[in-house]
């Protein structure tokens, strides 16, 4: 399964698969055991965040562009660039008279109230104070101390990704009713793959589940469907270096060092009757295969393929997240 060069030349990414009946695949459901998953939940719980939230895509915050509003945990944050691109962020309610700080002008890049003219440079003033942010070259990340609750980082604990300039990256925003353990749970059940995406997955297999803090990871023989009878196997490892964001990383088969961040971030607060939770994905495609320079040249247009791709699939799994957030909020979870 490795993307290496044979003595005929470079191995066919795609294998042709006969059709199966979606009935007759083994079941998983004893595999999936609720305790192991709700085991490897906890222990991502327990890893700092250092208060970061992830609060969207990098390019979405442009130099010279509107102002970008946000809420996380229930507080509303405003974004925008400085004149030389240096990414900013503060309280979303202006200081003055409450005005919305999303809805304002960015201008030579200071950010303007359309109330009344009070000028943001990023810095304090009239009240107003700005968020720690972090602009990891994908994601968007802020800092909210009071949100969080943590011991506060620097820094944003950010996974590894292929290294910048060799992969093309997606980001994909959906949002549930449901918490962020909802989400994250979803990710940390391999098993339903299969069974609940079967336009998208064929021959999961679960080769190896946590075995503590030191080996928390599950590794997955899948193949993705690309059309038809043609897939593409890979082995791919899911972990969870935080409490709201899941890892999968392709270690074996074609796209080798690609991975799929999924990121979930409290739109309402911890006491919220009816919680919504943002998913944040970030997909980065790598591959050693020459023609992908290629892929890189035309990345704009393949994006909204891939954001096309990650929605199919949140769709189920956002269905997924809101009835287990359903069961739970009533004490019927069985889990």
């Amino acid at each position: 399964m490795t993307d290496r060069k044979h003595r005929g030349g470079w191995t066919p990414p795609l294998r042709r698969r006969g059709r199966s009946d979606w009935a007759t695949q083994p079941p998983t459901w004893q595999e999936a055991r609720p305790a192991l998953i709700a085991d490897a939940l906890k222990r991502a719980a327990s890893r700092p965040s250092g208060n970061w939230f992830v609060v969207g895509a990098s390019r979405d915050v442009r130099p010279g562009g509107p102002p970008r509003g946000r809420t996380v945990g229930g507080v509303e944050v405003v974004l925008w660039r400085s004149d030389t691109g240096e990414l900013r962020a503060g309280p979303g309610v202006c200081p003055h008279l409450g005005a919305p700080l999303r809805d304002s002008r960015v201008v030579c890049g200071t950010l303007v109230c359309h109330w009344h003219g009070l000028a943001l440079d990023g810095g304090p003033r009239a009240g107003w104070e700005p968020y720690p942010v972090h602009d990891d070259g994908v994601l968007v990340w802020v800092r909210l101390d009071t949100v969080g609750g943590e011991e506060p980082l620097a820094r944003p604990v950010v996974p590894q990704r292929p290294v910048p300039g060799t992969g093309v990256d997606a980001v994909f925003v959906a949002v549930g009713r449901c918490e962020p353990q909802d989400v994250v749970a979803n990710r940390l059940d391999p098993w339903h793959g299969s069974w609940f995406h079967p336009y998208s997955f064929v021959d999961l297999t679960v080769v190896r589940t946590p075995r503590g803090e030191e080996d928390d990871s599950f590794v997955v023989d899948v193949s993705f469907r690309v059309t038809g009878g043609l897939v593409v196997p890979v082995r791919a490892e899911f972990t969870a270096p935080g409490p709201r964001t899941v890892l999968m990383r392709v270690t074996e088969g074609e796209g080798v060092t690609s991975v799929v961040e999924t990121h979930a971030t409290p739109l309402t607060g911890a006491a919220a009757e009816q919680p919504r939770t943002a998913v944040v994905e970030a997909v980065v495609a790598a591959s050693g295969r020459r023609g992908f320079a290629l892929a890189r040249a035309v990345a704009p247009a393949l994006r909204p393929l891939m954001r096309r791709t990650a929605g199919r699939l949140w769709r189920d799994d956002l269905a997924y997240a809101e009835r287990r957030w359903e069961l739970r909020s009533t004490g019927r979870f069985p889990g």
